[in-house]
């Protein structure tokens, strides 16, 4: 819509001077096509934050396609206390603390701050008006603003954070009463101002047993009296206050009418309760960038946070030194930005050594599980062997010849499926070469999914070492859960159900991460740190003197949990995807042969490798054929890891 009306704004200016004088009052009588550009650039200007032309222009362009353009809905608009300094890089610290230690809670959703108005409505055209009620209500509260603010920690059941003592909470309270009033006169807008306990939320609805924990983080933050806050003015998109945000990970090109275009870094919205239309592996989205609607893959996303496609129009520091303060807010900020992504190689770097000199005398070696029953027969491969009364009975002989007993009942094997008969012959094959090589397996992981856990004891029992080793179920290595089918928590197998299958599973090992730690559609950082983290305390666990510790996991385990013991940091997220995606159903990125594993790397690089778009040709579901070959089963030595690195196969 945004081209179509520079399209009309051309030739209009180009012919003005031909008119003749007798049409001048039509041509000032505004058009329907008018009315309607006079509406998009508006809200392309409401919607940038009306911070520059040029920033409005590439919105409407981008728009062009958008079919709710021309509609008059506004923007909501929210009034927020925010820190700012050393007191606001130390929440931040605890944002992504708390999310590593406990998981994500609906406080990640937002950044640090104090809420003082309440989201409202504001005119596209009457936006400017609420910038000069905020400097207003600034300029009278200035003189009173409380020096220092006072912040007091209080802990409930499912509430964690700081409460504003009563004194200066008047204050504050009567700033943000102020600015209503002057929004009411000045834009017409209905304000609310927070008139409850002025409080800034650590943590908000997270799981009971996760709450001492949170308390200690919280107890390591020094309230800061002399902080710097700042009033800010966010605006958001009325119509997808309810929706999941998704972020774009990589691009993706429609190969359908009704599919969505994606660029990395695009934030879409995505309505839970209305994806019936969709099938598995895909949802139905609005772009943020674009406006538009469509069917987008799912495993090209990652879940962002709400606040990250909220708007910051203006702001108001509490301080004489308002440029000064703006300074050291753009470096907090900067920092912010910067630290994340150098504090988790710093960390790195630390573990790196430990893992480095652990490894002195030992080898890792990790294993990707066999083929599971889901490839070869679909996701419904439940239905064709479960019996009208809810038995199992196995209808083909690449069906397992039975299913553990577990408490959920057979519909949990739906997102924690078995090895299928093929891939227990690829397990024990495995076992068979690590024999037939020579090495000594002196300690065995696994991550907690069925599959996995599985292929480790089929390992174990043609090594001969299933009465003297048991296996360690580590959760801190299970699979990157942003690409898990399900949209809840995993439902995995108990170490007691393990057992009762006879899964020789030790049930006294204490893992780095616990199993309700597992969140679904974790974030890329996340997902590395935890793996990182995991294969670090998988290592000290072992004593130095010790043989190979072998880990059994998933395809993308091979990247995730060697690169911390190479000295590599982590990939970026679209390489580790790319590489991941190289690892195919069917085959193995050095052939059999690679399974000998003498230690001395892989014995050829492949001329092509199979790589399997998820998402990038139909959205039916696709029935995938067993393998004809024993390349499903992938096995890396550390040695065997530099080599395939040095070789390039593992992509870039």
């Amino acid at each position: 819509m945004g081209e179509r009306c520079l399209a009309r704004e051309t030739p209009a200016r180009e012919s003005r001077g031909a008119r003749p004088a007798t049409s001048a009052s039509k041509e000032r009588r505004p058009s329907p096509e008018s009315a309607s550009c006079c509406v998009s650039r508006l809200k392309a200007l409401a919607a940038t934050g009306r911070k520059t032309a040029e920033e409005a222009c590439s919105w409407l362009r981008c728009h062009c396609d958008d079919p709710s353009l021309d509609d008059p809905i506004p923007q909501e608009y929210a009034l927020f206390l925010c820190p700012t300094g050393p007191l606001l890089e130390r929440l931040q610290d605890f944002w992504k603390e708390s999310r590593r230690q406990c998981a994500r809670n609906r406080a990640h959703e937002v950044f640090p701050h104090v809420t003082l108005c309440d989201f409202f409505t504001c005119e596209d055209q009457k936006v400017e008006c609420l910038y000069e009620a905020l400097k207003k209500a600034g300029d009278r509260a200035r003189a009173s603003f409380p020096p220092a603010l006072p912040l007091a920690l209080h802990s409930s059941g499912s509430y964690l954070g700081f409460f504003i003592s009563d004194g200066p909470a008047d204050l504050i309270r009567e700033f943000a009463m102020v600015f209503a009033s002057e929004a009411s006169v000045l834009a017409d807008c209905t304000v609310k101002p927070c008139t409850k306990q002025l409080h800034l939320t650590l943590a908000h609805k997270f799981y009971p047993h996760h709450q001492r924990t949170l308390e200690q983080l919280a107890r390591a933050i020094p309230p800061d009296p002399s902080c710097q806050w700042t009033a800010a003015l966010y605006s958001r998109d009325m119509r997808f206050v309810h929706y999941q945000t998704l972020r774009a990970l990589f691009r993706y090109e429609p190969q359908n009418e009704d599919e969505l275009a994606l660029s990395p870094g695009d934030y879409i919205f995505v309505d839970p309760t209305q994806q019936e239309e969709a099938s598995e592996g895909w949802a139905v989205g609005t772009s943020q960038r674009t406006g538009c609607r469509g069917f987008l893959p799912q495993n090209y996303t990652e879940r962002a946070s709400e606040a990250d496609t909220w708007v910051k129009h203006r702001t108001y520091t509490f301080s004489l030194a308002v440029e000064l303060s703006s300074r050291k807010d753009g470096e907090a900020s900067g920092r912010q930005g910067g630290e994340f992504a150098a504090a988790q190689p710093a960390r790195s770097v630390g573990t790196l050594q430990t893992l480095q000199a652990a490894l002195a005398r030992r080898r890792v070696l990790v294993v990707r599980h066999g083929e599971r029953v889901d490839q070869v027969f679909g996701k419904s491969w439940l239905q064709q062997c479960c019996t009208p009364d809810g038995r199992y009975h196995r209808p083909d002989l690449n069906f397992p010849s039975s299913l553990p007993r577990r408490s959920s009942g057979l519909k949990a094997f739906e997102n924690d499926p078995p090895l299928s008969s093929c891939g227990v012959f690829q397990a024990r094959m495995a076992g068979d070469a690590l024999q037939a090589s020579g090495i000594r397996i002196a300690a065995v992981f696994a991550s907690p999914a069925l599959r996995c856990v599985q292929t480790a004891k089929h390992i174990l029992e043609e090594l001969q070492l299933e009465r003297r080793l048991k296996i360690r179920v580590e959760p801190g290595i299970f699979e990157w859960t942003k690409w898990e089918a399900s949209k809840a928590p995993p439902a995995l197998m108990t170490l007691e159900e393990l057992k009762e299958a006879g899964l020789s599973v030790d049930t006294n090992y204490r893992p780095a991460f616990a199993l309700s730690s597992l969140t679904p559609a974790e974030s890329y950082d996340d997902y590395v740190d935890r793996c990182a983290v995991s294969v670090a305390q998988m290592v000290s666990a072992c004593p130095q003197d010790m043989g190979v510790i072998l880990i059994v996991s998933h395809g993308s385990a091979l990247d995730s949990c060697t690169r911390p013991l190479l000295g590599l940091p982590p990939r970026s997220c679209g390489d580790f995807a790319q590489l991941v995606r190289k690892v195919g159903a069917r085959s193995c990125p050095f052939g059999p042969q690679s399974c000998a594993l003498g230690g001395t790397g892989p014995t050829h690089t492949p001329a092509s490798i199979q790589s399997q778009q998820p998402g990038a040709s139909s959205r039916s579901p696709r029935r995938v054929q067993g393998p004809k070959d024993l390349g499903h089963l992938l096995l890396l030595s550390q040695a065997t890891v530099e080599s395939w690195m040095e070789s390039g196969a593992a992509g870039t």
